[in-house]
């Protein structure tokens, strides 16, 4: 059965920075929640419900969430919190308001890895009896993965290095995420190393920053205003806990997710003007790509640099990856790319995917479908 189109009416985000060392959790909450809604025709008391997305693990204390409820326009509403990546938030909401049990919703996801150790929030999600005692990490299965990859297919570091450079200069252009200085393809290649073979600058860059987005149902989202953006289909898979037991030459549970989003919408990746992704390291952004469909197995290079679809016209997650936010900004992106094609260098565009990931070798994976 197809799924009931929801529309996704007002975005909001801060800028996304290394450390937000002047601004609380609550401050970057509180400014989304104000600004999302101004121009929406909507208020807060219009909202049904709240859906946030934080991990406690990064905020350092139990519910956190428990401690934002009145920056988040939570007093007296129905609240959720989703310990998830916010994409994951927003495929509730969607569900939510898609079932009737409600008309209007508020996501929110938020993140300050600056004031965490990151590496120990990637630890906690390895499988704790065999990998985690030997030091498996986030960072080893993206060296893994990146081994098998280019072992297998036609690609070169320094393809992985022109990769970077052009997403952080992308991310600069298009605003959003603070950059003191661009990296150039030999600064990449240069850079520390990461976990071999990548450098550090091929692995996504964790990031301060919280995003919000208005959803309603499709009736109340016209009467809100200006035409909206539409979701008309979505996805997610989870792969294997252990590492060992996917098969990572490929992200099978994208494929997945990517299939049941396209089944809903009735069109795929292959059919969209702009497609957002999120990805941990160079390699696997190539890898994500692959398993929407762009491109063949062991041949996402070419996907990357764009065509017909506009590919992370963001600069996607590589740049700025602000842990629990980084696909709700694919979406929030995605949406300001179909309302304003032109500033993205595109003549028109009408239909958008959006994807975000979480766990250890992007091993959960969820999908968008977008069209205006």
């Amino acid at each position: 059965m197809a799924l009931k189109k929801v529309g996704v009416i007002a975005t909001a985000q801060t800028e996304l920075r290394p450390a937000w060392s002047d601004a609380q959790h609550i401050d970057l909450i509180s400014s989304v929640v104000t600004s999302v809604f101004k121009g929406s025709g909507l208020t807060i008391d219009d909202v049904d419900f709240v859906i946030d997305s934080g991990s406690d693990v990064l905020d350092g204390r139990s519910i956190s969430n428990c401690g934002f409820l009145g920056a988040l326009g939570a007093h007296h509403k129905e609240e959720a919190r989703v310990e998830e990546d916010g994409i994951w938030a927003a495929h509730y909401g969607v569900n939510k308001i898609a079932s009737g049990a409600a008309s209007v919703g508020l996501i929110v996801a938020y993140s300050k890895p600056s004031e965490s150790q990151v590496a120990n929030y990637w630890s906690s999600q390895v499988e704790p009896f065999y990998q985690r005692p030997v030091g498996f990490s986030q960072r080893a299965a993206g060296g893994i993965q990146a081994q098998r990859y280019l072992a297998a297919n036609d690609v070169s570091m320094e393809d992985l290095a022109n990769l970077v450079a052009a997403r952080w200069a992308a991310a600069q252009e298009n605003g959003g995420v603070q950059i003191d200085k661009l990296p150039s393809a030999s600064d990449v290649l240069s850079a520390a190393e990461g976990a071999a073979p990548l450098t550090d600058l091929m692995f996504s860059r964790p990031m301060d920053g919280a995003v919000a987005v208005l959803l309603a149902d499709e009736a109340t989202a016209r009467r809100a205003g200006a035409d909206p953006v539409l979701i008309t289909g979505m996805g997610s898979s989870a792969d294997a806990h252990a590492f060992a037991d996917r098969d990572n030459s490929r992200l099978n549970s994208l494929s997945l997710a990517a299939e049941r989003a396209a089944a809903s919408a009735g069109w795929s990746a292959a059919e969209a003007d702009i497609v957002e992704v999120s990805a941990s390291t160079a390699v696997a952004e190539l890898m994500a790509l692959e398993a929407l469909g762009l491109a063949k197995p062991g041949q996402g290079k070419a996907a990357a640099q764009g065509g017909k679809v506009a590919v992370n016209n963001s600069g996607g997650a590589l740049p700025a990856d602000p842990l629990m936010v980084t696909g709700l900004a694919r979406l929030v992106e995605a949406v300001r790319q179909l309302r304003q094609p032109k500033r993205y260098g595109l003549s028109s565009a009408s239909r958008a995917v959006v994807h975000g990931a979480n766990g250890i070798g992007m091993q959960s994976n969820c999908v968008f479908n977008l069209e205006v």
